[in-house]
C-alpha cells in the first residue's frame, strides 16, 4: 500500500523517502575467484554505477567494510578514476551494510558529498575464512581472544551456539522447525541463476548432515564464497532522473547492541538478540510495522539467526520463531517471503550485502531469475515458484533487511518501491 512521506523535521522521521538506493552490482559467487579483492571490488562498484545509469565521475563518496580481508575505498576509487569528497573504511561484518547506508544518508544530508558507493569485497573461501583459517589467516591469540579461545570459541558457530541452544531450552524450539529455513532458502536459490548452490533440500537432509557445533548441522550453516558486492546511495530527488525506480529508504537502525557486547551472555536473556532493541528505532522511524512488510532479508549466517531476528523484530511473538519459520509464510508465494535469492545459506556469503541487493531488485520488480525477457528488455515474471522458475514477489512494495554481526549486535533497514 502507498506509504506517505513524513515531513516533520524535528525527528529522524523527516528522512523517510528522502534517500534511495539507485544501483546495485556484484561479481559471481565463486569458490576460488583467482582475483584480488581490489579487482573484484572495482568490478562490483563499476557494475553498480552502470546499473544506476551514472558515470564514475558522478560518485563522490565511498564507504566499505571489512575484517582485515579487503581493499580500502580510495584504491577502488582510484582504479575507477573517481575523486572522492568523503570516504570511510570501517571494521565490521554482518551488521555493516545497513549501518553504512545510514552513514551515507548522514554525509549526504550534511552536504559532504552527493552520491555514495558502498562495497564489500572478500575472498571468503580461498583466502580469509570466517573460522580463522585460509591462505591469509594466522590470527594471533590476544586481547579478548585470550578469554574466548580458552573456551573453544573460535568460529561464529561456536560463539553463537549457546544462544541457539538456550532458545531451544526456553521455548521448546525443535531442530526440524529451524531446518525449514534452509529448505525454504534452497527453494528460492533453485530459481536464482547466480546462486552457488541451487539444490533443493529437505528437512531430513538438513538433520542428517553432520554436526558442526551443536545444535548446528553442516546444512544449518552458510556457504563460504569469494565475491564483491556494491550499492549506490543518493538523494530521492537525484534518483528520479536515473535508470530504475528507486528503492526509497524509510528508516535505518545501525549497529544497535545489547549491554556488555564483549560478552553478551553476561546480560540476559541469552535467547534475545539485538533486534529486540533495534525494532524500537526501526519501526517508529519507518512509520510501518512488521505487518506492513511484503518481504524480508533476514541475515542467515545460520538457520537460527534468521529465526531469532524475525522473532525479535516482531514478525511473531517471542518464543514462536520455530513455528513462524516452519509455517510456510517465508516461502515465495507465502505471506512474507524471506531471502528470495537463497541468501547466505545458498546464494553466497557477502556479510549481508547480497540480501540488500536482492530486496532492491524485488522492489524494482526486476529480479534476475529465469523468467522470459520482454521486448522492452525487462523480465515478464510468471510468479510460478517451481524449481528453475520465478522468484519475483508479486506486488512487492515494502521490504525489511535485518542485519546481524552476532547475537549482541544488529542493524536493519526498511525500503519501499519508489
Amino acid at each position: 500500500m502507498p506509504l506517505p512521506a513524513d515531513t516533520d523535521a524535528t525527528t529522524p522521521r523527516h528522512l523517510r523517502d528522502r534517500y534511495a538506493i539507485v544501483g546495485v552490482g556484484e561479481t559471481p559467487y565463486t569458490r576460488g575467484s583467482g582475483r584480488s579483492t581490489r579487482a573484484m571490488g572495482t568490478a562490483a562498484v563499476r557494475a553498480a554505477i552502470a546499473d544506476a545509469g551514472l558515470k564514475p565521475a558522478e560518485i563522490d563518496g565511498m564507504l566499505s567494510y571489512q575484517s582485515g580481508d579487503s581493499t580500502f575505498a580510495p584504491f577502488i576509487a582510484g582504479d575507477l578514476g573517481i575523486r572522492l569528497n568523503f570516504y570511510m573504511d570501517v571494521f565490521g561484518g554482518g551488521s555493516s551494510t545497513e549501518a553504512l547506508i545510514g552513514i551515507a544518508i548522514g554525509v549526504i544530508a550534511a552536504g559532504m558529498c552527493k552520491t555514495v558507493a558502498i562495497f564489500r569485497s572478500m575472498n571468503g573461501y580461498s583466502q580469509v575464512r570466517i573460522g580463522g583459517t585460509g591462505a591469509r589467516s594466522a590470527p594471533p591469540v590476544n586481547g579478548d581472544m585470550l578469554h574466548s579461545r580458552a573456551y573453544g570459541w573460535q568460529s561464529a558457530g561456536q560463539m553463537f551456539a549457546p544462544t541457539f541452544m538456550r532458545h531451544m531450552h526456553d521455548y521448546g524450539t525443535r531442530p526440524e522447525q529451524v531446518a525449514m529455513v534452509k529448505v525454504v532458502h534452497s527453494e528460492h536459490a533453485s530459481s536464482n541463476p547466480k546462486a552457488l548452490y541451487k539444490k533443493r533440500y529437505t528437512v531430513e537432509e538438513v538433520l542428517a548432515s553432520r554436526f558442526i557445533c551443536k545444535p548446528l548441522h553442516l546444512l544449518d550453516c552458510c556457504v563460504e564464497t569469494d565475491n564483491a558486492t556494491a550499492i549506490i546511495v543518493t538523494s530521492a530527488e537525484r534518483a528520479r532522473d536515473l535508470r530504475h525506480p528507486p528503492a526509497l529508504i524509510r528508516a535505518v537502525a545501525g549497529r544497535v547492541n545489547k549491554p556488555r557486547l564483549d560478552m553478551h551472555y553476561q546480560h540476559g536473556p541469552i535467547s534475545t538478540v539485538a533486534g529486540h532493541y533495534a525494532k524500537d528505532i526501526l519501526w517508529p522511524n519507518a512509520g510501518v510495522g512488521p505487518e506492513d512488510i511484503d518481504l524480508t532479508g533476514a541475515y542467515d549466517a545460520f538457520t537460527f539467526t534468521t529465526m531469532l531476528q524475525l522473532e525479535d523484530y516482531g514478525f511473531c511473538k517471542k518464543g514462536e520463531g520455530g513455528d513462524y519459520v516452519s509455517s510456510g509464510i517465508t516461502r515465495l508465494g507465502g505471506r512474507r517471503p524471506n531471502n528470495t535469492s537463497g541468501g547466505h545459506l545458498c546464494e553466497g556469503y557477502t556479510h549481508g550485502m547480497n540480501m540488500v541487493i536482492e530486496n532492491v531488485r524485488q522492489l524494482r520488480h526486476d529480479v534476475d531469475d529465469s523468467c522470459p525477457v520482454g521486448p522492452d528488455g525487462r523480465r515478464v515474471h510468471t510468479h510460478d515458484y517451481r524449481e528453475g522458475g520465478c522468484r519475483q514477489v508479486k506486488g512487492a512494495e515494502v521490504s525489511a533487511n535485518l542485519g546481524w554481526a552476532m547475537p549482541g549486535t544488529g542493524s536493519a533497514m526498511v525500503m519501499r518501491r519508489g
